[in-house]
């Protein structure tokens, strides 16, 4: 493997950790292969802790690739449930209002759907790390601040009903969506287009441009092929392999 050269690694981001600890997992192995004390690894698409799935991990010099990355088209699984909501638009923070749901019905949920396809406006949740002010809105939710953010434009492609548990009030829907669209912020929305509420309680990255999730790494997996990798350096790189 050519670290510095650049390799791109597709990672099955586990439940509670953020994007950030796999990267630092992952360097970690890869300074201790290249005997370095620094080394560029970062990562195209961030995922929440609560959110598992296909995450884009770049070393070296195909950091510079990151902006391209990212800008594929990515699908999610989502379960959502109706009729309460959360700060956070998802389990990151507890209920703070509950709302009806006797009028809800799957037919109801089918007919609302087809309103969040194609290009639409979005406002990020408060618990996201959209600046405000130069500073993350997220950091200032969690202080009780008060934040406003400003709709984007996003595109979803296409969003299919997988399930509707009418007891529970739990949708499940596979989602087709451009960079930047916020499913937590999704889900709020359909529950408003209902006349409830609604929050996110699962969500799995299932694919990242044309990588599916069958094609990812667990943390655990990519760390020992790291360890056993044979080590190959570029031409004009001044760091040869000792192993």
């Amino acid at each position: 493997m050519d670290f510095v050269t650049g390799e791109i690694l597709y990672i099955d981001k586990p439940l509670e950790w953020t994007s950030f600890d796999v990267v630092k997992r992952l360097r970690g192995v890869i300074l201790h292969r290249l005997h370095r004390k620094k080394f560029k690894v970062g990562h195209a698409g961030t995922l929440d802790p609560l959110a598992t799935g296909v995450m884009v991990v770049v070393t070296g010099r195909a950091t510079k690739l990151i902006e391209s990355l990212q800008a594929g088209v990515k699908e999610y699984v989502a379960t959502v449930r109706l009729g309460a909501t959360t700060p956070s638009f998802d389990l990151e923070t507890e209920i703070d209002a509950e709302y009806p749901t006797d009028h809800i019905t799957i037919d109801a949920v089918r007919e609302i759907l087809p309103r969040f396809i194609g290009r639409i406006e979005q406002v990020p949740p408060a618990f996201s790390a959209c600046k405000v002010d130069g500073k993350r809105a997220y950091k200032m939710a969690r202080k009780g601040h008060e934040v406003e953010l400003k709709p984007k434009v996003l595109v979803i492609d296409e969003i299919e009903l997988f399930d509707f548990d009418s007891e529970s009030m739990i949708l499940t829907l596979r989602i087709v969506c451009s960079k930047g669209t916020y499913i937590r912020a999704l889900a709020r929305d359909i529950g408003e287009v209902l006349g409830s509420g609604a929050h996110l309680v699962g969500l799995r990255r299932t694919r990242v441009g044309d990588v599916c999730i069958d094609k990812c790494l667990s943390v655990e997996q990519a760390v020992e092929m790291i360890r056993n990798a044979e080590i190959t350096f570029p031409d004009d790189d001044e760091q040869s392999s000792n192993d």
